[in-house]
């Protein structure tokens, strides 16, 4: 059924993946498929932005990221699953729905990231990928 499911997680949100990458593992088992975990950092390169940080953070920031992002995959992800990550900057659900496209995502899968709010609203970024992402999307409430 999925050959391809792009899982969106911010490491620093455990309510973001503690749902969800149990849900993408369990489909990825069941149909076979290939699962894509990614994190998006901010962009940095904007002029504005960029003035207020050292030279090279936002090179050290994704190598940082990256890191977390293979220790959390090692941690969570279990043998037997194909696997790729990827570390993305600029805008959440922007760089969700690119990374979408470029992995050939046929299933999508966040989290409303707005937990307290879980029962009346989704999120603007898990909004946006729904609205406009070209593949199915799979939204883990908890």
């Amino acid at each position: 059924m999925f050959k391809n499911i792009l899982a969106a997680i911010d490491l620093n949100e455990e309510s973001s993946w503690e749902k969800a990458v149990p849900t993408a593992v369990e489909l990825c088992r069941s149909t076979g498929a290939r699962l894509t975990l990614l994190t998006v950092i901010p962009d940095f390169g904007m002029s504005i932005v960029a003035q207020y940080f050292p030279k090279g953070y936002a090179e050290s920031a994704l190598a940082e990221t990256r890191a977390k992002l293979g220790v959390f995959a090692s941690e969570q992800i279990p043998d037997g699953v194909e696997q790729s990550l990827i570390v993305a900057q600029g805008t959440i659900y922007e760089e969700i729905i690119r990374a979408g496209g470029e992995v050939s995502a046929d299933l999508i899968i966040v989290a409303p990231h707005r937990p307290s709010l879980k029962d009346y609203l989704l999120g603007p970024n898990a909004s946006r990928v729904v609205r406009h992402s070209k593949c199915s999307v799979l939204v883990i409430r908890d």
